[in-house]
Order: structure tokens, then C-alpha cells, then sequence
């Protein structure tokens, strides 16, 4: 699956290889992670990236790249305001 989207010059790319790697670029900062999940800012908002064994093996930051190997269960965007430490609905998410 690849998906592009090009937000003011900069892409914002997710490439999913059998549920076993994903490449997304865009990414401006990464919030949070652990070997269940990732939450990442990008250039179209919050993203959510949940499986089993996750593990980075590359990061650009200059040029906004992350790279995470493991098995992928499910990747959604959050709406505005869901990434708050406060948010009921994004504490279900992380039960």
C-alpha cells in the first residue's frame, strides 16, 4: 500500500510491506514508542501504529524518515486533539 500526499513541497509517504515493515516519510517528530506501538506527529497529523515486536531501524531526521520493522496490526490517523496525555479517548487506545 503507498500512499502519496504532497503538503506544501514536502510528501508524506507511507510504504507497507506485508505487514512486516513500513517506511513513512513527513514525519516531524516521533511522541512516543515501545515494541507494541508508535504514535508519530507527520505533515497530516497524529499517527498511530500499533503490532507486535515493532523496532525502528532507521531514523533521518533531517529529511523526516523513520523506518520500523515487526509485525503490523493497525495504522490510524488521530484527530486534532486526540495526542493529549488528558484525552479519554486516546488513553482507551493505549489499554
Amino acid at each position: 500500500m503507498d500512499r502519496i500526499v504532497e503538503t506544501g513541497g514536502v510528501n508524506h509517504i507511507v510504504s507497507l510491506n506485508e505487514r512486516k515493515s513500513i517506511v513513512i516519510t513527513g514525519v516531524k517528530k516521533i511522541e512516543s514508542f515501545d515494541n507494541e506501538e508508535f504514535l508519530l506527529n507527520t505533515n497530516l497529523g497524529m499517527m498511530h501504529i500499533k503490532g507486535e515486536g515493532l523496532e525502528m531501524i532507521k531514523l533521518d531526521t533531517l529529511e523526516g524518515n523513520v523506518s520500523i520493522k515487526g509485525h503490523i496490526n493497525g495504522l490510524n490517523y488521530l484527530e486534532e486533539g486526540m495526542h493529549s496525555k488528558d484525552s479519554n479517548i486516546f488513553s482507551k487506545l493505549f489499554k
